[in-house]
């Protein structure tokens, strides 16, 4: 295994992470892999250590290469974040391309994964790709969006079920921002295949996110997966003891992502 690490992506904020296999002089199908980049939550307020390394690692494990995404969050009278956040991923997924070849992917494999705001982020990466304000705000020609997303408890709606300080953090409540990042409303036919988890007891970010989601994705006619738990409270990460979470109703989540995407890549670990 290889390291690298890049910073700033966007305007002295965001850093990149990567955990990248070797390759394999004997073994040349290993050469290029499938990747994730994983955006751990923290309500746009912190970046969740629990949903970073022991996430990317479990990723690695299986065969992909894996990237963390350590971006800027705001709050405690902090100006809001805007599209700072956004600039970041987007900049992240575009590096992740552009040494594809050096790195060991395959460019048009590489997905998301995101908890929580985390997961408002990552699919805001698959909902706004595209957006005219976001090509300016990089100064980049060319959109980038990911081909899959992996959505785990994720912040979607800024309406009624709302997670109030992720918005909060990250729009200050200004009304336009807050209905442009209300991503429920903002789903296209080119948005990107998603897999979906949430737990109904879900206390913070109620389960009516992903089933918005859910129901947005079904709409446009795009691809999806979507589990639901009974039981867990918010913030489960891998639901095991390395995490502090263990909620073994909900530990099958991770294999039932992988095995989603090794579908959807044509991926044989």
């Amino acid at each position: 295994m290889k390291m690298v690490e890049i910073a700033p992506l966007h305007r002295q904020g965001g850093r990149l992470t990567g955990y990248l296999h070797e390759k394999y002089q004997e073994i040349p199908a290993k050469d290029r892999r499938p990747c994730v980049l994983v955006m751990p939550g923290g309500a746009y307020r912190f970046v969740a250590e629990r949903e970073a390394d022991p996430v990317a690692f479990r990723f690695l494990n299986h065969g992909y290469q894996a990237f963390i995404l350590d971006y800027s969050v705001g709050g405690n009278g902090k100006p809001a974040l805007g599209l700072q956040p956004l600039c970041e991923a987007a900049n992240a997924l575009a590096l992740i391309r552009q040494h594809a070849e050096e790195w060991g992917i395959i460019p048009d494999q590489i997905a998301v994964c995101g908890f929580s705001a985390g997961g408002h982020l990552a699919a805001s990466t698959g909902v706004l790709w595209k957006e005219e304000e976001l090509l300016k705000a990089r100064s980049a020609e060319k959109p980038e969006r990911p081909d899959a997303m992996v959505l785990c408890y994720p912040v979607i709606t800024s309406g009624e079920f709302a997670h109030r300080g992720s918005f909060d953090n990250l729009t200050g409540g200004e009304t336009e921002m807050l209905r442009a990042f209300s991503l429920e409303e903002r789903v296209g036919k080119d948005t990107p295949p998603a897999f979906l988890w949430h737990t109904v007891e879900d206390p913070d970010v109620p389960v009516e996110n992903s089933l918005l989601m859910a129901n947005a994705l079904r709409r446009a006619g795009v691809p999806f997966e979507c589990h639901l738990f009974t039981h867990g409270a918010h913030g489960l990460s891998l639901c095991n003891e390395e995490v502090g979470t263990p909620q073994p109703s909900c530990t099958p989540w991770m294999d039932l992502a992988l095995a989603w995407l090794d579908d959807y890549f044509r991926f044989r670990p």
